[in-house]
């Protein structure tokens, strides 16, 4: 377990080679040392984490001291690396999905101008995340925190010539810059309240030190909400992601399946017991998860571009795990992010496949019948698709969203457990809308597929990891991560997960009547106009880019305008122009004439002999 350090040393490395050597590194050689960079350090994850499974540490963590970060005072954080059964699954998921999200990668991207600057940025991103799980301190995690959001930034504008991704990128930081600030001012309160960041002395501390249910606990766990709902993409920080596609596809599989958009779960779990103490704050993680994951599902219904469709599934799977951390489904959260690491992947790398096979090309309308000439993107579809959907029994998602609704209901968060339900309808239905409408029916495009191991290798082993083989591998959680009481031996876990079944194939079979069957009272239905205003409605997300814009952007630029040319602003522009006159007084002594200088001289000995005679 001493090799821990070189599990973020490698792709930190891989970066710093990449960057430095950019314009002289061959696009071969970039592609070795990106991806494999990634490589080793999915291979020193697995030879670590076979240690700790086998010969489990005192204390059931291993903490790994580098150096002490910065002393001020008393405040001397360590840059210590911390290993238990959290930090072990979310390193298997950043290593091991993300080495395959960059195979896959090197396939995609190749023949691109910024082949070596891509991999470069995609390894910082790698590693920043890596940061972010192993730091043993708050303020260690907040430094991995920012470095993932200087990422996300560099990737989704990736492609800057279009003025277009630069925004996208631009809102991207922004918008998660206010979730970050808040999280901040909570570190704050924490370092006030406890004088220390160090995660595990702070779940010690907590509890000794404050009240459940008291104002100071429950303003820390709101703000650390706060940060977790803007890299996570919840309400009301959530109109980042879907414009976050603008960046290449294998960008948006490593945000939404392997690094950021699954930080902010892993905040709440690693901080548990503070919202334990806080039951407001707790009850609100869920109540936005739920809203959230409904929001996205409505709107993925309307969606044309195929990318954005699965940037709102995501945004409604990240919403299912905040609704188990708010029911108090620790473990099952965590289980949720593994699984839709696995699918989530492959279907976004699948659709990069689609997209590249028909040359570039997004809308979901101008494609069809696609599963003769790209079948392996169907068939990685089909079984992502179905998993996404929580199949029962033979996909992994239905392992883990089962639990979650489960101990949803057992927990009595009835409300949680229906928000739930209806999300898992939304999600069948929208999800083999897609499938169906890419993939049967009538070719509208000649497509083509790619050979290469680099495309189908990951492409293969996702597949196998969301079906029943990624359901059974259980993450090592149970000493991190407390139990939920009330979900143990009770009798009604059988028909609830018959119920959550029943849901997900009723969602699909409706999706498939809908589009096979055609029935004309549903298309008389969906083109009246009623219909027709709620489908634009959800088509807007809601319409809060519109609300923003106006509550906060359009403001904003006007008080910039009326202020552009305030007093502070003309003294501060007044000081150069006093030194302009000056330099030019001075420059009118400068006459060449000996005369002029010999009366200056005369003068000058004048005032001084007369301030010293008189002062």
């Amino acid at each position: 377990m001493n090799l821990l350090f070189l599990v973020f040393l490698f792709p930190l490395l891989g970066f710093l080679i990449l960057a430095f050597g950019r314009g002289r590194i061959r696009e071969q050689l970039a592609a070795v040392i990106g991806v494999g960079s990634v490589g080793l350090s999915a291979l020193v994850t697995a030879i670590v984490g076979v240690q700790f499974l086998l010969h489990p540490p005192a204390g059931e963590a291993f903490v790994q001291p580098l150096w002490t970060w910065m002393q001020v005072g008393g405040f001397a954080p360590q840059f210590a690396l911390r290993l238990d059964g959290l930090s072990l699954t979310m390193m298997g998921v950043i290593t091991g999905v993300g080495f395959l999200i960059h195979l896959f990668a090197s396939w995609y991207m190749r023949g691109d101008e910024g082949y070596g600057r891509f991999f470069s940025y995609m390894n910082l991103f790698v590693a920043s995340m890596l940061f972010l799980v192993l730091g043993d301190n708050l303020l260690f995690l907040y430094f991995g925190w920012e470095g993932v959001g200087l990422c996300s930034y560099l990737l989704i504008g990736f492609w800057y010539q279009d003025p277009a991704n630069g925004a996208a990128a631009r809102k991207a930081f922004v918008v998660t810059r206010v979730g970050d600030t808040f999280m901040a001012i909570g570190l704050f309160l924490l370092f006030k309240s406890l004088g220390t960041l160090n995660i595990q002395e702070i779940l010690q501390l907590a509890p000794q030190n404050f009240q459940p249910g008291s104002g100071l606990v429950t303003a820390i766990a709101l703000l650390l909400l706060g940060g977790a709902v803007g890299k996570s993409a919840q309400l009301p920080l959530q109109t980042w992601l879907p414009d976050a596609m603008a960046g290449p596809t294998p960008v948006s599989a490593l945000i939404h399946a392997a690094t950021m958009v699954t930080a902010g779960v892993y905040l709440i779990a690693r901080t548990h017991t503070l919202f334990e103490l806080a039951p407001f704050a707790q009850e609100m993680v869920g109540l936005v998860g739920a809203l959230t994951l409904l929001l996205a599902g409505f709107t993925a219904l309307v969606q044309t571009d195929i990318k954005r469709v699965l940037a709102y599934s995501t945004m409604s799977q990240i919403g299912y795990m905040f609704l188990a951390l708010g029911a108090g489904a620790w473990s099952a959260a965590v289980f949720h992010l593994m699984t839709h690491a696995f699918f989530k992947a492959l279907l976004f790398l699948a659709s990069g496949a689609v997209i590249l096979g028909c040359h570039h090309e997004q809308d979901i309308f101008k494609m069809g019948g696609l599963r003769k000439t790209l079948p392996l993107a169907f068939w990685s579809f089909m079984i992502g698709g179905s998993a996404l959907c929580a199949v029962p029994i033979v996909t992994a998602g239905y392992w883990s969203k089962d639990e979650i609704l489960w101990q949803a209901f057992a927990s009595g968060h009835i409300w949680l457990f229906c928000a739930g339900l209806l999300g898992a309808f939304l999600t069948s239905l929208y999800t083999f809308r897609l499938i169906f409408t890419v993939f049967f029916g009538e070719e509208k495009i000649h497509a083509h597929q790619g050979h290469d191991v680099s495309y189908w290798l990951p492409l293969g082993l996702l597949l196998v990891l969301s079906t029943i083989v990624g359901g059974k591998i259980h993450p090592p959680l149970e000493s991190v991560l407390p139990a939920n009481p009330a979900a143990e031996g009770n009798p009604m876990q059988i028909p609830v997960a018959l119920l959550s079944g029943f849901v997900a194939m009723a969602g699909i079979a409706i999706a498939g009547w809908r589009f096979f069957g055609q029935p004309a009272f549903l298309r008389a239905l969906e083109g009246s106009a009623p219909a027709r205003l709620l489908s634009r409605y959800w088509f807007s997300a809601f319409g809060f880019d519109w609300l923003y814009d106006r509550l906060f952007v359009k403001p904003f630029l006007w008080l910039v305008r009326v202020n552009g040319k305030d007093v502070f602003d003309q003294i501060v522009g007044g000081v150069p122009v006093l030194l302009v006159w000056a330099n030019k007084g001075t420059a009118l002594t400068e006459t060449g004439r000996l005369r002029w200088y010999t009366a200056s001289l005369a003068f000058g000995a004048v005032l001084v002999i007369a301030a010293v005679v008189f002062l």
